[in-house]
């Protein structure tokens, strides 16, 4: 969120205040990751609907112009290496085996008869990481 935060900063003015780029931030992410509609998202968050109508758009706008050129050069580096279109990144998920962690009941018990922690990872096409994840699996699940 860091490297998006200066396209989303707006100035505070005599007319209004401007919104948290978190707020916005939270409200893109919980309608591109839930798919509710603007109307139940701008209850939660207070944010009236021309307003929701706008910090979507401008949200995602953000993320293209912040990490288009890079994500293009990862692109073009699978096209040409392993002659897949359109692809940003390889991913991939483990358990990874550990001993269970004192008072955590099942909470790292895997259903395989061993506990684990997952390891998620999304590679670009020379295998160098691009973004991990270590946690339970429940943390990587979205919620229905």
């Amino acid at each position: 969120m860091a490297r998006i935060t200066s396209r989303i900063t707006k100035q505070h003015t005599w007319w209004r205040q401007a919104l948290d780029p978190g707020l916005k931030f939270a409200c893109n992410i919980r309608h591109l990751a839930s798919g509710d509609s603007y109307s139940s998202i701008k209850r939660d968050f207070r944010i009236p609907s021309n307003t929701m109508l706008m910090i979507v758009p401008e949200v995602c706008q953000a993320f293209i112009d912040e990490y288009a050129a890079e994500r293009k050069e990862i692109a073009n580096e699978f096209l040409r290496r392993w002659n897949f279109p359109h692809v940003c990144g390889a991913l991939d998920g483990k358990h990874v085996a550990c001993k269970c962690p004192p008072n955590t009941g099942s909470t790292y018990h895997n259903y395989e008869g061993f506990f684990s922690i997952v390891l998620m990872t999304l590679v670009d096409a020379d295998y160098k990481f691009i973004w991990l994840m270590l946690g339970q699996m429940e943390q990587l699940q979205t919620h229905k």
